[in-house]
């Protein structure tokens, strides 16, 4: 055990890490474009806060969090998810008084404990953003053609964007009643936390996974048929908008989301690819978290993304992620003096920025530039007394096997040189 990572987790080894770097950073590109700023959280928060931003009645409250109580007696839990940490930090440092929209990018790890399969662990990777304080169907479309161009950016491709409204609180109530009266002589059949849920939060009911469930809901009523005029006219502009940009979407009356908090516009990406793992992002408005919360009226919207999910479907389409080249150049040395002067090198060359590797294991030669093409090193050095004593040396360029002899004075300037025209 104790040579074994926990059950759910998973190291990122340095073989795999430039494919998790090129992503963040084309996320975090994409994100100050559009104006959003990254915030950093806690990794645990009072119980209380996702007890009430996420929702007692959900999957994640219910059955997956982790909890613990501290030495203080306080009840705190692991982040399940990003949104109610950020809506939190909302409200605590009064960023409602800033300029709005207040806009907000994130990279997080999560903590769910629940089935493992592919793709899915107990601790996960999520890439989100948030927008507070813009209740216009504008701030929707803006925040679905930035994962749009996300995606882009990946050359991700055969990606569906699935669009539903499931209404505000006061046509959901109504709903809720017909969902009420379509399940009052089906629900007896259904699994337990079906009928835990009838009376406190029926709209969980369809998200059910349960497959005996699932075949009740068939012909259960469509909530978007039943959304209230303001929540229709919104949706109306926020697909109308879409439209006027050309971002294809389609209307999938079944997403619900998982999470009590949204509202209004919820929606999808969803991979074609045959194999993948389906549901690539998810994300909606939530206008009334965090109000819920204890802030002022404030409408929201956001949207996460698992990255091990992410990086699953753009392996299962064959997208190649640009690895990191190896370093500029490997020196090795033999003998006291030349290994003196090799120190002195690589201090000067990392100082000006050269990616240097220098021999720290006493190789011989031969093993020296055999590890240097292990590296990927583009060029590599070796000093011995001579070099010292002539102030001269061979440089030998790893891609074609060709030497050159240079003075070791301009070093610095050539490979400086080399690598701004490579």
């Amino acid at each position: 055990m104790l040579t074994q990572a926990p059950k759910g987790t998973h190291d990122i080894l340095p073989d795999e890490i430039d494919k998790w770097i090129f992503v963040e950073q084309k996320f975090a590109e994409i994100c100050r474009r559009f104006g959003y700023r990254e915030i950093r959280l806690p990794v645990f928060e009072h119980t209380e806060l996702f007890q009430r931003g996420v929702g007692d009645t959900t999957d994640i409250v219910q059955k997956e969090m982790y909890t613990f109580e501290d030495k203080g007696g306080r009840s705190l839990t692991l982040r399940p998810e990003g949104t109610a940490g950020v809506v939190r930090s909302y409200i605590e440092h009064g960023m409602a008084s800033l300029p709005q929209p207040t806009k907000l990018f994130y990279n997080i790890t999560a903590y769910r404990y629940e089935k493992m399969q592919k793709g899915r662990f107990r601790e996960f990777h999520q890439l989100g953003v948030e927008l507070f304080g813009a209740g216009d169907a504008s701030a929707d479309a803006e925040i679905i053609s930035l994962l749009v161009l996300f995606f882009d950016s990946l050359n991700i491709k055969n990606l569906t964007l699935n669009l539903n409204s499931i209404g505000c609180p006061e046509c959901r109530a109504a709903y809720n009643q017909k969902l009420k009266e379509f399940l009052a002589d089906r629900i007896g059949n259904m699994c337990e936390t079906c009928k835990e849920r009838i009376d406190r939060n029926p709209m969980r009911i369809l998200d059910c996974k349960d497959e005996g469930c699932r075949q009740h809901l068939k012909e259960a009523p469509v909530l978007l048929d039943h959304i209230c005029d303001d929540c229709r006219v919104h949706f109306e502009k926020v697909t109308q908008k879409l439209q006027d940009i050309g971002i294809h979407y389609e209307i999938d009356k079944g997403i619900v989301r998982g999470l009590d908090y949204y509202n209004r516009t919820v929606f999808e990406f969803v991979s074609r690819n045959i194999g993948s793992q389906g549901t690539v992002c998810g994300g909606g408005r939530y206008d009334g978290l965090i109000e819920t919360c204890g802030g002022a009226p404030t409408p929201g919207i956001g949207f996460a993304i698992g990255v091990e999910r992410l990086l699953l479907e753009m392996e299962s389409q064959g997208i190649e992620i640009p690895i990191r080249p190896g370093p500029d150049i490997y020196l090795g040395s033999i003998g006291e003096k030349a290994e003196k002067l090799c120190e002195k090198l690589a201090w000067e060359l990392r100082s000006e920025g050269i990616t240097c590797i220098k021999d720290i294991m006493g190789r011989s030669v031969k093993a020296q530039m055999k590890y240097a093409d292990k590296l990927g090193a583009r060029y590599a050095l070796i000093i011995g007394d001579n070099e010292v004593e002539s102030n001269k040396a061979s440089l030998k360029d790893m891609k074609t096997g060709e030497f050159k002899d240079i003075s070791l004075d301009t070093l610095i300037d050539r490979l400086v040189k080399i690598r701004e025209t490579d």
